[in-house]
């Protein structure tokens, strides 16, 4: 049976690079990245050059860790959660400082965040 659309080839070289941008983007070493796929930093090196492939499962492993999607590792499809990366990072950095805050000092951003918000939608 012929297939009626081309069938695109897996380019390591390609898949490494998006790996390693990534991996810079979320400001992680090779050793951090292989200590969390239990690899040597050889092999984190090794597939960011394109020298090697990656398993099934350390392909799944890198879509939790690295937050981006299977499509984008193997093919480069815009399916990158990048945006919801640094959405979280933001929100963990606002977060953060609130800690200290009493539970009136809370109220009171409640209500800031609120008219802020609703500022924006009016515009």
């Amino acid at each position: 049976m012929k297939c009626d659309y081309e069938l695109k080839h897996l380019d390591y070289i390609e898949m490494g690079r998006r790996i390693r941008k990534q991996r810079e983007f979320l400001n992680l070493t090779r050793e951090e990245l292989a200590g969390q796929l239990e690899v040597s930093s050889k092999f984190i090196a090794d597939i960011e050059y394109g020298e090697k492939g990656v398993s099934i499962k350390k392909l799944y492993l890198l879509t939790q860790v690295l937050d981006v999607s299977a499509d984008y590792i193997l093919a480069g499809e815009e399916n990158v959660l990048v945006e919801g990366t640094e959405k979280r990072r933001i929100k963990e950095n606002i977060l953060e400082p609130l800690k200290q805050c009493n539970v009136q000092q809370l109220r009171c951003l409640e209500q800031i965040v609120r008219f802020y918000v609703e500022a924006l939608k009016e515009r």
